[in-house]
């Protein structure tokens, strides 16, 4: 909760701390289940066959390692801004301006992917009503239930995220036992006869793994929305804490065991993998009647789950901006509820303007847009990582207990630094990622000049407010 608030019922600056541990525990379980596991595995296993476990290991590995030093900033000083509030601390305020406005670009920029995205399974469904229709309703029916209270984003996303756990939890179950042969009808040939047959472990070299790996990382992202959502528990640092310890056996059972049996039953060379996703045809070889329905439902789920994340990351970004200063102040006011409406209709208004421009601008230009976005997650873990550095120093200094730690301080944090910095470099020589880079970097260098100055006009307002003679 921010400092100096007002009263819920007269509205003010203040969130509402309205979020159960319910909300909060089944938010950190499936906030890292996105459409990308369900469909987009399905370009990493046909890039890097069934080598695609190694870069799922070493993404997952930087995610576990990121949230630890997330963790350990947000229970010592839970904050709905997060990471960006922490770099504002630990690096400066223009490190902490350019984070939170390239974070909130990112996830607005989300907001018309998936509603596209649902759009188009829900036209398949009735074809009558066509795609940006159904977008732009979905995206009105979910900016709805941000308005009212987060405790109604609590209870849509718990929903959400109970279901698909239960789907992944179903494919393992199914899965485990085609591959023990207990499934009448169908047999599996299995990983190690997949491999023998179709060029080992790694038939693409290890290259095919670092671009699979570049895929594979983004898939993570939304790992670190439970960080924010749960500065609005009434016990965050509790909540931050089971959050972030969860971490390992949540990505280790949702993509490493998943995406296992799934090169277990499908041949990595499969033309159809990466057209209708790993999942759908897993259960197509499986033969299980109405695969590509059954998928599409789960889709519509985590997509819908998605954009609600989205609609509720950004407008909390923008609100932690607001009160610090960074973003205008009509952002980091609240409603009776604890909501800030004014920062979810901001983002929203985005969101739906960039859902439209889909349709009506040029290919070119709107990829161009998502572009800018392609590399904000690893700027946000490079920038958590430096900001940890600084604030278990700033920690130390002031004599505050630490209740989570980061393993192996500081080498662990330098060793991903290190990472970060060099899947940057791999990305800006690679002629598929190199325009990612270089869109993302010169929004970055835009926002820190925009940041600079708002820094340096605010400094000369308060010499200004000093200086000038007092009226007695």
């Amino acid at each position: 909760m921010t400092k100096n608030s007002t009263p819920m019922s007269q509205g003010g600056t203040s969130l509402s701390p309205a979020l159960k541990p319910r909300h909060v525990t089944m938010l950190s379980i499936a906030g890292v289940i996105g459409a990308g596991l369900f469909v987009g595995s399905g370009h990493a296993i046909a890039a890097a066959g069934p080598a695609v476990l190694l870069a799922y290991l070493l993404a997952g590995t930087l995610v576990v390692l990121v949230m630890r030093m997330l963790g350990e900033m947000a229970v010592a000083s839970p904050d709905t801004g997060s990471f960006s509030s922490y770099a504002h601390q630990a690096i400066g305020r223009w490190a902490g301006f350019t984070i939170g406005w390239l974070y909130w670009w990112f996830w607005v920029l989300v907001i018309p992917l998936e509603a596209v995205a649902a759009g188009a399974i829900l036209n398949a469904w009735l074809p009558a009503i066509a795609t940006w229709q159904f977008a732009l309703v979905i995206t009105a029916l979910l900016t709805v239930t941000n308005l009212f209270s987060v405790a109604k984003y609590g209870e849509f996303e718990f929903w959400f995220a109970l279901l698909k756990v239960i789907a992944i939890l179903a494919f393992i179950i199914l899965g485990a036992v085609a591959m023990v042969g207990a499934l009448p009808g169908r047999e599996v040939s299995g990983l190690g006869t997949l491999m023998a047959a179709h060029g080992g472990f790694m038939p693409n070299g290890f290259s095919a793994v670092i671009g699979a790996l570049l895929t594979t990382m983004f898939s993570f992202m939304g790992t670190e929305i439970v960080t924010i959502a749960a500065a609005e528990s009434k016990d965050p640092a509790k909540q931050i804490g089971k959050a972030t310890n969860s971490v390992i056996w949540r990505i280790a059972l949702f993509y490493l065991v998943s995406i296992f049996l799934v090169v277990s039953i499908v041949p990595w060379q499969d033309a159809q993998l990466p057209i209708v996703g790993s999942y759908q045809r897993a259960l197509e070889v499986l033969a299980i009647p109405h695969a590509k329905l059954i998928v599409d439902i789960v889709v519509l789920v985590a997509v819908a789950s998605c954009l609600n994340s989205a609609l509720y990351t950004a407008s909390r970004m923008l609100f932690s901006l607001s009160r610090r200063g960074d973003a205008p102040a009509a952002f980091g006011r609240t409603a009776a509820s604890g909501v800030p409406r004014a920062a979810v209709l901001a983002s929203t208004a985005i969101g739906f303007v960039t859902t439209i421009a889909n349709y009506i601008m040029p290919e070119a230009v709107f990829s161009f847009l998502l572009a800018t976005s392609g590399a904000v997650a690893l700027l946000v873990y490079l920038v958590i990582a430096v900001s940890q550095l600084r604030m278990r120093r700033l920690l130390n200094a002031r004599g505050e207990p630490i209740a989570c730690r980061m393993w192996l301080y500081p080498w662990l944090t330098w060793l991903v630094i290190v990472f970060i910095v060099a899947a940057l470099v791999i990305m800006l020589m690679s002629e598929a990622h190199r325009m990612e880079v270089l869109s993302t970097g010169l929004l970055a260098l835009i926002v820190v000049a925009i940041g600079s100055w708002v820094g340096a006009n605010s400094r000369r307002k308060d010499g200004l407010m000093m200086t000038a003679p007092q009226v007695r």
